[in-house]
């Protein structure tokens, strides 16, 4: 039977890496992982056990250190000043990179600073009416909003996220004007939806929120995606209901700083589409409508780029400023 050492010389060798550098080289000491969220997100959820798998399969910590703030900001700005040696990596949603820097000023350039590494998956977005909320259906949502301008309170994970996007084009497809509540992460949103602080959140399903929807304290208005939520089947995207352009995913991904050796990115690319195909993963990923990505470093580059121009056109032809 081959040893876990075996196997990871054996996975260098396949990727053209020398034995004498799987060895001597990376990782010699524990990995930081900075997740620029609040703990308990859907980040967390499946991100937490990936990183055990691949410390188990390279025998070293991969350290995951929760540090939230603006819109994930705060802890991407960590990232792209910290030494680019591969012991230090970001666990993300892509607006960091993709939606923020047309937002607001940023101490990171997102293509110069910071480097794509590895897709992990991409996340609908559930529309979610809390206990205070007396409607049923998106329907009620709407027609509630339009009665009384602003009685419509709506929580997202904060300013610049993807719910912020949506909040605006929702109001601006609508002609709804709706209350933005955003937060510096997404567990003290669900904390407070669960206490019926304000009438609907948006959000990814992870396994926090699902339990809340079976305790009847969330219910799904409507989710966002390709297709409907294989968990929540009679709940219409946002794009059925009319509104495609709030009709958005949240994606994730592995970030490193500029400048970290090719030789250990490619290996990380490789850890992470091995190891998200395993059935504990797979597992998390079905019961949460998590669909998982498997893309090279060059094509996750490549998206976060066109990512990035389709947000720019978005944010300029709905007007929207911070």
């Amino acid at each position: 039977m081959m040893d876990r050492r075996d196997f990871v010389l054996a996975s260098m060798a396949a990727l053209g890496l020398s034995q004498t550098w799987a060895q001597a080289q990376w990782p010699q000491k524990p990995v930081r992982v900075v997740i620029p969220y609040t703990a308990g997100g859907v980040t967390d959820s499946v991100g937490r056990k990936l990183l055990e798998q691949m410390g188990q399969a390279l025998g070293q910590n991969f350290m995951a250190e929760n540090k939230g703030g603006a819109g994930g900001t705060v802890g991407m700005a960590e990232v792209a000043k910290a030494p680019a040696d591969g012991y230090t990596l970001a666990l993300s949603a892509i607006s960091p990179l993709t939606l923020s820097p047309h937002l607001m000023k940023l101490p990171y350039d997102p293509f110069k600073d910071i480097v794509a590494v590895a897709p992990m998956m991409y996340s609908p977005v559930y529309v979610l009416g809390t206990t205070a909320f007396s409607g049923k259906s998106w329907d009620d949502l709407i027609a509630q909003a339009k009665a009384k301008p602003g009685s419509i309170r709506i929580a997202t994970s904060g300013v610049g996220s993807v719910g912020h996007i949506m909040v605006e084009q929702i109001q601006a497809q609508t002609g709804v004007e709706l209350v933005h509540v955003p937060y510096k992460g997404v567990s003290q949103v669900v904390t407070d939806a669960a206490g019926a602080h304000f009438e609907v959140m948006l959000g990814n399903p992870f396994p926090t929120i699902n339990a809340l929807i079976e305790q009847g304290k969330l219910q799904v208005l409507a989710t966002t995606g390709p297709q409907r939520a294989p968990n929540q089947p009679q709940v219409p995207t946002l794009a059925e209901l009319g509104v495609p352009q709030a009709n958005l995913t949240s994606m994730f991904g592995f970030m490193a700083p500029a400048g970290t050796p090719e030789a250990i990115l490619e290996q990380i690319n490789q850890l992470v589409q091995t190891h998200i195909r395993t059935p504990d993963i797979q597992a998390i990923l079905q019961s949460t409508d998590n669909i998982a990505l498997f893309q090279s470093r060059e094509e996750f580059a490549d998206l976060l780029r066109k990512e990035s121009a389709n947000n720019a056109a978005i944010i300029e032809k709905a007007g929207i400023r911070m």
